[in-house]
């Protein structure tokens, strides 16, 4: 099976469908289900705090002491930003051969709420910094692991996670078998919105589940660029300015109190226009009606703490007319190590086009662009709204119901994602209509969920050695 992000991820359309089912069904001789049950570490399995320590040495050096403070928080909060050391484990795990779009980290609290271009409430995946072409299998191992352990932090017994996560796999199966049957325009037409969820939510969530669906609905709502307007910024000589609260958020000109404001700003002007060149023409006439009003350095999530990060404040009719945009630093996935490179230079567009691929819908201002630094150095972005309706889950209020209704709905996501690019009659003929691969997959969760509960603790044991410097701090 080739390891090259840029191989084909379908079978030849040119062939029947019932040609493609019966290649889905050689591949279980190949690659039995059963086999995905296995993790076994490898004898030479690489250090995981080395692999942490090889990306905080692209990363701003002040901020890594902040990713480490995140990631020992929990075990849960170490896998946040473990996706490399999962990649690495991965890459010699059993593969069906089939490929499609990865997420490339596809935990639990990626799937989230967030706005259609229509203003509709959606839920889709929302984050694709390690997007690329790979084993559809190693999405669902990440959210099935990612189940066990905030299962476990709950205090869920052996069989209630276990029922959780062979409810997400089975929705994944029966979803993608939905696929496989339907035409193409249905399955890229499929969306999941605040309609069906609260359908789901009548039927399968208690009462208590059902009015934290409610708040949260309601919450992403107001989430919006005129809120993070109220939240993060003050007046300044009459004019709208990002207020400091460093170190999670730092404005441009104290961080580069040596460059002229004016230098800086004609920095990130360049972006803005440069970036609007990769969205469609009717957006780009839009963000031309904004002007920028300030900058700043943000500190967001866990597993990207250290990258460069800027929140821009663009002003539209008047100064309470705001859009905020996020420009997110992208570099190499963590899963080209073990598929292959990219096919795209610029890793800001590899985000935007596994995003575009398989999200339902996207953020309008969603596009890329590649800056030069004041400090020489070249890098990517990825450019797109900072809020936007989005609505996170919140693992730790929910009962064992409520997380094997919320993996079921996250089951379904990232099969509609995967059918997208990927070969779904393939891939439903090889999952097929038994539960092998459901059950093989509640065991490697539950042993990948021992194995991260050694690395978050290798973690803690290396902080309080002194290998690593670590520095708590609330979350942004």
């Amino acid at each position: 099976m080739s390891r090259s992000a840029t191989t084909a991820m379908r079978t030849s359309p040119h062939i029947t469908p019932e040609e493609r089912a019966a290649l889905g069904k050689q591949a279980r001789r190949r690659c039995p289900r059963s086999d995905h049950a296995v993790y076994r570490p490898s004898p030479d399995r690489p250090d995981p705090l080395a692999i942490l320590e090889e990306q905080s040495a692209a990363r701003v050096p002040e901020l890594v002491p902040i990713r480490y403070g995140r990631m020992m928080e929990s075990p849960f909060r170490f896998y946040r930003g473990a996706a490399a050391i999962m990649a690495s484990d991965l890459a010699d795990s059993p593969r069906s051969g089939f490929n499609a779009q990865l997420c490339g980290d596809a935990h639990m609290l990626n799937f989230r709420l967030l706005a259609s271009p229509e203003r509709k409430l959606m839920f889709d995946i929302n984050d694709f910094d390690e997007t690329l072409p790979g084993p559809w299998e190693w999405d669902v191992k990440r959210l099935s692991a990612s189940l066990v352990i905030a299962a476990r932090a709950n205090g869920f017994d052996d069989a209630e996670r276990a029922r959780i996560v062979s409810s997400t796999v089975r929705s994944y199966r029966e979803a993608m078998i939905g696929f496989a049957r339907a035409g193409n325009l249905d399955v890229w037409y499929a969306k999941m919105d605040a309609d069906v969820l609260e359908s789901l939510a009548a039927g399968e969530l208690h009462r208590h589940g059902q009015r934290n669906l409610a708040r949260a609905m309601a919450k992403a709502r107001t989430r919006d660029s005129l809120q993070a307007f109220d939240k993060l910024t003050e007046t300044v000589d009459g004019r709208p300015r990002i207020a400091a609260d460093p170190p999670l958020l730092v404005p441009a000109g104290d961080l580069m109190p040596d460059i002229e404001r004016s230098a800086f700003e004609r920095l990130f002007r360049g972006l803005i226009e440069r970036y609007g060149s990769t969205l469609a023409s009717d957006r780009r006439a839009l963000l031309e009606d904004y002007q920028l009003a300030d900058v700043a350095r943000k500190v967001v999530g866990v597993g990207s703490v250290g990258t460069r990060c800027w929140i821009i404040l663009l002003t539209g009719r008047d100064a309470r007319d705001p859009l905020f945009l996020q420009a997110k630093e992208a570099d190499t996935s963590v899963l080209a190590a073990h598929l292959g490179a990219s096919r795209y230079r610029n890793q800001g567009e590899r985000v935007v086009s596994g995003q575009r691929l398989m999200q339902a819908a996207s953020d309008i201002f969603l596009g890329w662009e590649r800056v030069d630094g004041f400090d020489g150095k070249q890098r990517d972005f990825y450019i797109r709204q900072l809020r936007d309706w989005k609505g996170i889950a919140m693992p730790e209020r929910m009962l064992p119901e409520d997380m094997k209704a919320f993996g079921g709905v996250c089951g379904v996501t990232l099969a509609r994602a995967h059918a997208r690019s990927g070969d779904r009659i393939a891939i439903a003929a090889y999952l097929g209509s038994g539960e092998v691969f459901d059950r093989a997959l509640v065991t490697f969760a539950e042993d990948y969920a021992d194995q991260n509960e050694r690395d978050h603790q290798a973690l803690l044991d290396a902080v309080h050695a002194g290998r690593l410097h670590a520095e708590e701090l609330p979350a942004a």
